[in-house]
């Protein structure tokens, strides 16, 4: 096969992340090719029913927020989604415990536990609707050239496909960042995630729960199906060693040991589907941007899910190189021109340095076992549980209040 198909920007990577983006430029005009290497899209008519899929995203009130603008919230809505109005999290090893509410700062909500595929499906579909917009599957990138006034893509069938700029969505472990050459930082976090759904004794109420145990944290995700809020999905960060005995467990064993970790708080446990694990690893891209390419998502920056946040910086990396995209057009300005990336780069790239130390500072904080930094954490959670005017800051950057949804997205 030997064709070159041109276009005014190409996406690799059609998750989330590159999805939103690619419909945000839809929107707006812009011909976008998405290059997926995934075989096909997903079945709509398969995703929200039966058994949650084990893969989940605690999106922020800014990430609906994203998700409205695009039109692709109420079939989300209609599909599955999990609203939950509170969060708890306590010290394993201690004492220490704080409590946040939606209600202490004005929302109903601090953000809706969805799954991947829902999400996924809804955006896709907006994309289908798209005239401007082409999804192609199957598509696996093997080069990477830059031309006088373009970058040039190369798939394993031979195809190329060319634009002035290209947007990396294709993960943490990027082919398209590996063949631009832009190095990452990369840290091992020590821990193997453990990820899975259940259904508990005791209904979870709407809130999400996370304790602090010795090997790493463990959080249950309030899920509702059919109205019924006993189910919860889980991640489980913890120590491979520790994470290899409990994947040998028989399911019984493993949900006795779920159940003893979350010291009972939920009542009886059963695990209702495989547990996956996937390694952790904290990666931060040296530079968001090279001459007619951009990075986004977990492209440029993967975090450890303490907080849930990946997907929820990945939309907002999509949005503002969205708007930075929009306005150069408008302007007449060359979609790959260097000044519009460097705008897009000095927006997101700190923010999202921010958030990846204050992730592996609570890990490092919560994993250390010198008493006296054991009785510093202890004492902090439980001092702050009193302070209101503190806890309250912590309940909005909890709910991702802080993050600015660019003027393109509203």
């Amino acid at each position: 096969m030997d064709e070159t198909t041109h276009d005014e920007v190409i996406v690799v990577g059609g998750g989330m992340v590159g999805s939103a983006l690619a419909a945000l430029l839809g929107e707006a005009g812009i011909s976008v090719t998405v290059l997926d290497a995934r075989s096909t899209p997903l079945t709509r008519d398969d995703v929200g029913y039966g058994l949650p899929a084990p893969r989940v995203s605690a999106l922020t009130p800014v990430s609906q927020r994203l998700l409205t603008h695009l039109g692709v919230w109420p079939w989300i809505a209609e599909r599955r989604v999990s609203p939950y109005q509170g969060m708890c999290v306590w010290d394993g090893e201690g004492s220490g415990e704080i409590a946040f509410a939606a209600a202490d700062i004005g929302l109903y909500e601090l953000g809706h536990i969805v799954e991947n595929d829902v999400i996924l499906a809804a955006l896709e579909a907006r994309l289908e609707a798209l005239p401007s917009v082409t999804q192609r599957f199957d598509a696996r990138v093997t080069g990477l050239t830059r031309t006088a006034y373009a970058q040039e893509v190369t798939l394993d069938d031979g195809s190329r496909w060319t634009a002035p700029l290209v947007v990396a969505a294709d993960g943490a472990r990027s082919p398209l960042r590996h063949l631009a050459g832009i190095d990452v930082s990369e840290r091992e976090t020590g821990h193997v995630a453990l990820v899975t759904t259940l259904r508990c004794e005791h209904g979870h109420g709407g809130v999400a729960r996370q304790v602090f145990l010795p090997d790493g944290p463990l959080a249950f995700l309030p899920l509702r199906v059919e109205e019924d809020d006993h189910h919860c999905s889980i991640v489980w960060s913890t120590r491979p060693e520790h994470a290899e005995r409990l994947l040998a467990l028989a399911p019984d064993a493993f949900a006795q040991a779920l159940g003893d970790a979350m010291e009972g708080r939920l009542g009886k446990i059963e695990v209702l589907d495989e547990v996956h694990n996937f390694p952790l690893t904290q990666r931060h891209a040296r530079e968001y941007t090279a001459p007619g390419l951009a990075l986004i998502g977990d492209a440029a920056h993967s975090i450890h899910p303490l907080a849930g946040q990946g997907v929820n910086l990945g939309f907002l990396d999509a949005a503002v190189l969205a708007e930075e995209i929009t306005h150069a057009r408008q302007r007449g300005v060359a979609l790959g021109d260097a000044r519009t990336l460097a705008r897009y780069a000095r927006r997101r790239r700190g923010d999202n340095a921010a958030m990846l130390a204050l992730m592996d500072g609570f890990r490092l904080l919560f994993g250390a076992k010198h008493p006296a930094l054991r009785l510093i954490r202890n004492v902090g959670l439980s001092s702050t549980d009193k302070l209101m005017p503190l806890k309250r800051t912590m309940i909005r950057q909890a709910a991702g209040e802080r993050g600015e949804l660019p003027a393109v997205c509203r």
